[in-house]
């Protein structure tokens, strides 16, 4: 975490956000999307993997803690309620480093 030395430090902090998403992509092959959000809903981060190959053992995590301002904003009600419980869930029911 970003310690409290000035204002201009702010844009270091780094939010801890939980998996609420995971899709494959329809457009290109061996692409997955992962969407991670705060347990509030109003936040998310979007991160997409290439699958190199079907023994690639890369572990997604039950969170990350990432950048303010790598994050977005979550504007539609009803995906911010759906992200909010789903990361609720999630950080309810796992460490944030356990592979799911």
């Amino acid at each position: 975490m970003a310690t409290d030395v000035d204002a201009d430090d702010d844009a270091d902090e780094e939010v801890r956000v939980w998996l609420v998403e995971r899709t494959y992509s329809d457009d290109e092959q061996n692409l997955v999307i992962l969407v991670y959000a705060t347990t509030d809903g109003k936040r998310y981060f979007r991160k997409e993997r290439a699958l190199t190959s079907f023994s690639d053992e890369r572990d997604t995590t039950a969170a990350l803690d990432v950048s303010e301002d790598n994050l977005g904003s979550v504007d539609d009600p009803d995906e911010r309620e759906q992200y909010a419980a789903e990361a609720s869930r999630i950080a309810d029911e796992h460490d944030p480093d356990d592979p799911i």
